[in-house]
């Protein structure tokens, strides 16, 4: 049985909901799921002054864990087109696991918010995948398999480079049904990839 962590970043709750449905998607594949989040960088005051989900119930992963499972799916809000400093500081903490090789083979994945449909999606995605493919994982994507990526019928996230959802310019849009199913998507790919790799 593969073991996978879900490690995420969200400040208004959009990303922990997509990171909910990877791991459902996962978990369906027969996988252990652990789902968890990066410590928060903002004062408090800050974040309770911008209004940031601080309930969210996942623990606070810790760097070493990171070797101790089959694969990683890192789901972040964007920042001007790339992963937030939150994650961005976590990954760069695992330099130690970098240089031992742990995370070798292992398999990696990228889900993500923006506000808009525009916002820096793919640059976002590609962002966390360069980091992945310095780790030395095996970087699985959202294939077409999930077709609702291609759907003209409504505004959605979702692309060949991971899960994602639009937020809205002020944060009021949850994840759509169908970006929901392409988290689901990806997580079971992952999962099936990693069962195959190390199961």
């Amino acid at each position: 049985m593969a073991r996978i962590l879900v490690l995420y970043y969200s400040a208004y709750g959009h990303v922990e909901a997509m990171a909910r449905a990877v791991a459902e998607g996962a978990t369906g594949a027969g996988a252990t799921v652990d789902v968890k989040r990066v410590p928060e960088l903002v004062p408090l005051e800050v974040a309770q002054a911008s209004q940031y989900k601080l309930d969210q119930p996942a623990p606070v992963a810790a760097v070493a864990e990171l070797a101790d499972y089959d694969a990683i799916i890192v789901g972040t809000g964007t920042r001007f087109g790339r992963m937030s400093s939150q994650m961005a500081n976590f990954l760069d903490q695992a330099g130690g696991l970098w240089a031992r090789g742990a995370l070798h083979g292992k398999v990696g994945a990228a889900f993500t918010s923006t506000a808009t449909q525009h916002g820096g999606q793919e640059t976002t995605l590609f962002s966390i995948i360069t980091n992945l493919l310095h780790f030395g994982m095996v970087v699985v994507g959202l294939d077409y398999g999930h077709a609702g990526q291609m759907t003209l019928d409504e505004v959605t996230g979702g692309s060949p480079y991971g899960a994602s959802t639009i937020a809205g310019g002020d944060g009021s849009r949850m994840p759509s049904e169908n970006e929901l199913q392409g988290a689901r998507y990806q997580g079971r790919v992952v999962a099936e990839t990693a069962l195959k790799l190390h199961g």
